[in-house]
């Protein structure tokens, strides 16, 4: 039987159902720091993360972004997703040097590319144009779908098909 009164996770200001709920209250310097700290449980930087996604904006972007020298792949990921998530142009070179790095780990690499079609800035497509022949097809796929997720949010028409 389960118990109706129990705490569960709302959808975000972002629509999604995140891993952990976002710290309140933290400043963008206190959430970038709680998140670069490898010795923290993954559940505070977590929090950390979707603070830094909820404030927005250059400074908040740069901390999610240093949060890319994490040696943890699941966390380097969700920093991809949040990123796409806020559709800022002011993190597209930090996604691209993400899916650019062949040694950053697969699924980085499939967010990033995802997150880049997500922000919809053209001066994306030649990068991912030439990690569509990726030999990684998660990678490659990601590309893909990016492409098309560009090509349909700058598109004069409502429904973009190539059928």
């Amino acid at each position: 039987m389960t118990d109706i009164n129990r705490k569960r996770p709302v959808p975000s200001s972002f629509g999604s159902v995140d891993p952990a709920p976002a710290s309140i209250e933290l400043s963008t310097e206190k959430s970038r720091h709680l998140l670069c700290d490898e010795s923290e449980r993954m559940f505070i930087r977590m929090r950390a993360l979707f603070s830094l996604r909820n404030i927005g904006g250059p400074e908040a972007i740069d901390g999610l972004v240093a949060g890319f020298s994490s040696s943890s792949a699941l966390l380097k990921h969700e920093i991809a997703y949040v990123l796409g998530q806020m559709q800022d142009s002011y993190a597209v070179d930090a996604l691209i040097s993400r899916l650019s790095d062949e040694d950053e780990d697969d699924i980085v690499r499939h967010e990033a590319a995802e997150a880049l079609g997500a922000i919809g800035d053209i001066r994306c497509i030649p990068t991912l144009m030439k990690f569509l022949e990726d030999e990684s097809n998660v990678v490659s796929q990601s590309c893909e779908v990016a492409i098309d997720l560009l090509n349909w949010v700058n598109s004069d028409t409502l429904e973009y098909s190539s059928i």
